[in-house]
C-alpha cells in the first residue's frame, strides 16, 4: 500500500524522533500505519514544542497551534493544510480529536519547572499523555475497552518516563515525587500491576486495535529492571540490547500478546 508525501513525512519524523514507536509501527499490519504514523508524528511535534524555545509565551503559542488544529478536526469542517495535520484528520474521528486536546494541554508541564503536586497529579499527567495517545490509536483502529488500554498506556508511560528522568533532571525539571530507591520501586511496582491487569484482559482489545499496543512492548522489562535495580534510573541504564528489543517486539507482533 503506497503512502503519499504526507504519510511518508510522518513516518520519517517518527523514525528520527521516536525510533521505538517507529519500530512498533513497522511491526504492525500495513493498514494500521495510516493511523499510527500521523498520531505518533503529532505526538512528536507536541512533545517537543515546549523545548524548542526558552520563551514560555512562545512555547504556549506552539501548543495552542496544535489545540487549534485538533479543534478544526473536532469541528468536522475545513482543516488547515499541514503534513501531519492533514493525514491526522483522515485517520481519527472528531471525538478522538477532542480527546487528544488533553494530551496537548498536559504538555504545558514541560514549559515550566513546577514539580507535581502529589501522586494523583503525576498519574494524571501520565494518563493524559501516554494513556490518551494509546487510547486514540487503539480506538481509531478497532473496538477496545478504554480502561484496559489506559492501564497499559499508564504502564508504558511510566516506563518511558523513568527512562527520561536523567534528561528531564538535566533540563532542571523535577520529574519524580520520590526519587529514593524505595520510591522508585513503588512507582515501578504500581505500573507493573497495571500492566498485568491490562494483559489479563487482552480479550477486551480487538484484533484490529491490538497493534496499537505494540508501542509498549518494552514496558514490562523496563519496569521490572527499575524495581529490581532502581539506581539504574538516575544512571540512564534501563534499556536492553537492541537485539533483545527486536526479538521481543517480533514475538509480540507475531503472537498478538502485547
Amino acid at each position: 500500500m503506497a503512502f503519499d508525501a504526507d504519510l511518508n513525512a510522518c513516518a520519517a519524523l517518527v523514525q528520527k524522533a521516536d525510533p521505538d514507536r517507529f519500530l512498533a509501527v513497522m511491526a504492525a499490519p500495513v493498514a494500521a500505519r495510516r493511523v499510527l504514523f500521523p498520531l505518533y508524528a503529532m505526538n512528536v511535534e507536541v512533545a517537543r514544542a515546549p523545548w524548542v524555545t526558552t520563551e514560555e509565551m512562545i512555547a504556549e503559542m506552539r501548543l495552542q497551534w496544535w489545540r487549534d488544529a485538533l479543534g478544526e478536526i473536532a469541528g468536522g469542517g475545513k482543516v488547515r493544510r499541514h503534513e501531519v495535520v492533514t493525514p491526522l484528520a483522515a485517520a481519527i474521528s472528531p471525538e478522538i480529536a477532542r480527546a487528544l486536546d488533553e494530551l496537548v494541554s498536559a504538555r504545558r508541564w514541560d514549559i515550566y519547572k513546577d514539580p507535581f503536586e502529589d501522586a494523583a497529579d503525576f498519574a494524571r499527567h501520565i494518563d493524559r499523555t501516554s494513556g490518551a495517545l494509546l487510547w486514540a490509536a487503539a480506538s481509531s483502529m478497532g473496538a477496545a475497552e478504554e480502561g484496559v488500554v489506559r492501564d497499559f498506556g499508564y504502564a508504558a508511560g511510566v516506563a518511558n518516563w523513568l527512562r527520561a528522568v536523567p534528561e528531564l533532571a538535566a533540563r532542571r525539571r523535577v520529574p519524580l515525587l520520590d526519587g529514593t530507591p524505595e520510591g522508585l520501586r513503588a512507582l515501578a511496582r504500581d505500573a507493573l500491576a497495571r500492566l498485568h491487569r491490562a494483559r489479563a484482559k487482552r480479550g477486551a482489545v480487538s484484533r484490529e486495535a491490538a497493534p496499537a499496543l505494540l508501542a509498549g512492548w518494552q514496558a514490562g522489562a523496563v519496569l521490572a529492571l527499575a524495581e529490581a535495580e532502581p539506581h539504574r534510573v538516575a544512571e540512564g541504564r534501563l534499556g536492553r540490547s537492541a537485539f533483545a528489543n527486536r526479538v521481543s517486539l517480533a514475538l509480540r507482533a507475531a503472537t498478538g500478546r502485547w
